[in-house]
């Protein structure tokens, strides 16, 4: 990840060494050689993935303005608060690390599940959760067709064969190491709650929309209220995008590894120019 980036812009690896600085580990290390194991596991991969974005930011804005609004896709919202300036990047590194820690020991591995759903209405999934014992919730509103469940293993191996019969195209349970965005996130929210208190949180130099309530958040006690409950809460990244629209936002950036974003915006809003600054040509580089 990002090899071809650092190759053009140091600045990708001076990140990375601020990471490891935080984490007491060579990050570009796991990055580049592995093993996989490791770099999959949640408390690995949460900080990777913000220093990730956090280097892309860092070259894309030495020579772009900023942008009117940011926003993040679960993990990606405590990225876009250290690239708004909200976090300092260090705090950020070692609250997601914790975050990873706390997810990955909320529900003991195997017990909880999630499932990506392809076909079916936000209200069908919902619905097909409902029905079915046991916990399992909608947790992710991806796209239009794209909902993501979690919950009890059973509960949502249940749920999907649910939505298969109510029709949809896809129903697939995913390798992940927990529930995210379920229920069975609480038991996580009180250790969190303690380290989101301790670190100088400020409200982003540029908005923010927030996963949870698909708005920008009033003053800091609703940014931190929304952090805190966006652990066990959905991820409503179909509105947070159709709200950012109505705002005003005319164009996307991706900034971060990868284009999955950048794929659901253009099912979200199929007119709104989008772009993925995955890559060195898209950064300006030859």
């Amino acid at each position: 990840m990002l090899a071809d980036l650092a190759a053009h812009f140091p600045a990708v690896e001076t990140r990375f060494t601020q990471a490891s600085d935080c984490l007491g580990f060579d990050v570009w290390r796991m990055v580049q050689d592995g093993p996989a194991e490791d770099l999959s596991a949640t408390q690995n991969t949460q900080p990777i993935l913000l220093t990730a974005s956090q280097a892309i930011w860092d070259v894309w804005q030495a020579s772009a303005a900023s942008p009117a609004y940011v926003a993040g896709h679960s993990l990606g919202e405590y990225s876009a608060l250290a690239c708004a300036g909200a976090l300092d990047f260090e705090d950020a590194v070692r609250l997601v690390r914790l975050r990873g820690e706390l997810m990955e020991a909320a529900v003991p591995r195997g017990q909880g599940g999630m499932a990506a759903v392809m076909g079916l209405t936000d209200e069908e999934v919902a619905g097909c959760c409902d029905a079915v014992p046991g916990v399992v919730v909608a947790a992710n509103f991806n796209a239009p067709g794209q909902v993501v469940i979690a919950g009890a293993a059973d509960a949502v191996a249940e749920a999907a064969e649910a939505c298969k019969a109510a029709g949809a195209k896809r129903a697939v349970v995913l390798d992940v190491s927990g529930p995210f965005h379920s229920p069975l996130m609480t038991a996580a929210k009180d250790e969190f709650a303690e380290a989101l208190s301790a670190v100088d949180l400020r409200m982003p130099d540029v908005p923010i929309v927030q996963n949870v309530q698909a708005d920008v958040p009033a003053d800091i006690e609703a940014l931190r209220g929304n952090l805190l409950a966006q652990l066990a809460e959905p991820v409503l990244w179909s509105k947070s995008v159709e709200r950012m629209v109505a705002l005003g936002v005319t164009e996307f950036a991706e900034c971060g590894p990868g284009k999955v974003l950048a794929g659901l915006i253009k099912r979200i809003s199929r007119d709104t120019p989008t772009t993925s600054l995955e890559n060195p040509a898209a950064l300006g580089a030859a």
